[in-house]
């Protein structure tokens, strides 16, 4: 499995006033997108996320975002090395991803770009 990068993962209240800020610091622009009922600008290395608190709360369990060339290929890393799939894959507007609990209890995303 290829690991390409991370994301870190930001819950803010406005997600229309933190965009600029982010935008400016990473250099780039914002990439949107909504999920669930939940808001995300991907800026950079910067996942923002902005929507119901119910929603957020669960969003906040997962330590980091994590880039993968295949998602497909995680899923069987993963479970080769003893964690648990808590979301098989799925494809999503920014591409497939997947939730897993590693054996520490550690929760990531793992996405990958193809769609």
């Amino acid at each position: 499995m290829e690991i390409m990068g991370a994301s870190l993962r930001i819950c803010v209240a406005d997600i229309e006033t933190a965009i600029p800020f982010y935008e400016r610091l990473a250099g780039g622009t914002a990439q949107r997108f909504e999920r669930g009922g939940v808001q995300v600008a991907a800026i950079g290395s910067f996942l923002l996320m902005s929507g119901p608190e119910a929603e957020l709360e669960i969003l906040r369990k997962v330590t980091a975002t994590i880039a993968v060339k295949d998602v497909g290929e995680a899923h069987q890393v993963l479970t080769g090395l003893g964690a648990r799939i808590l979301v098989e894959p799925v494809p999503t507007p920014a591409g497939r991803n997947l939730l897993a609990m590693h054996p520490d209890g550690s929760i990531f995303e793992y996405v990958d770009q193809r769609g």
